[in-house]
C-alpha cells in the first residue's frame, strides 16, 4: 500500500516524525488484511481482536514532506493466538529501505481472554 507524507506527518524539519511510522505500520497491517478478505470491524463484531503485544522497529533512513512511500508487510510466523509480521517502509520512487520492523498480534476474545486464530486467517496467511 502506498502513503503520501503530508506537512501534519513532519517534524519542524520536514522530517518524518519516528512516532508516525507505527500508524504506517498500522495502515499497513489493515490492509494486508484487508486484502485477503478480513476487515477489522467485522472480526471485532465476530469477537476476535487482534492488539499489538511487541513490536521492533529500526529507522534506517529519513522520509520527507511530500514523499510517496510504500508499506509492505509479509507474514513471519503464525502460532495458535498471535502471528508474526515483518513490516517495511520504502521510499515509493526509488525504493530505498526507510523503516523496518516486526510485530507481534495476539488473537482475543471477550474480557481480552487469549483464543485461537480462526481457521480462514490462518489459511489466508498460509496462502
Amino acid at each position: 500500500m502506498e502513503i503520501r507524507v503530508y506537512y501534519q506527518d513532519t517534524d519542524a524539519g520536514g522530517v518524518v516524525y519516528y512516532s508516525n511510522y507505527l500508524k504506517y505500520f498500522e495502515s499497513g497491517r489493515t490492509e494486508y488484511l484487508r486484502d485477503r478478505g478480513f476487515l477489522i470491524g467485522e472480526m471485532a463484531r465476530r469477537g476476535f481482536v487482534f492488539p499489538v503485544v511487541h513490536l521492533e522497529i529500526d529507522y534506517r533512513a529519513p522520509a520527507l514532506l511530500d514523499d510517496l512511500l510504500r508499506v509492505e508487510t509479509v507474514v513471519l510466523e503464525i502460532k495458535k493466538s498471535s502471528f508474526t509480521l515483518a513490516q517495511q517502509v520504502l521510499r515509493a520512487i526509488d525504493g530505498k529501505l526507510l523503516a523496518d520492523g516486526k510485530v507481534i498480534m495476539a488473537c482475543v476474545g471477550p474480557g481480552m481472554k487469549p483464543q485461537r486464530l480462526p481457521e480462514e486467517i490462518i489459511q489466508a496467511f498460509k496462502e
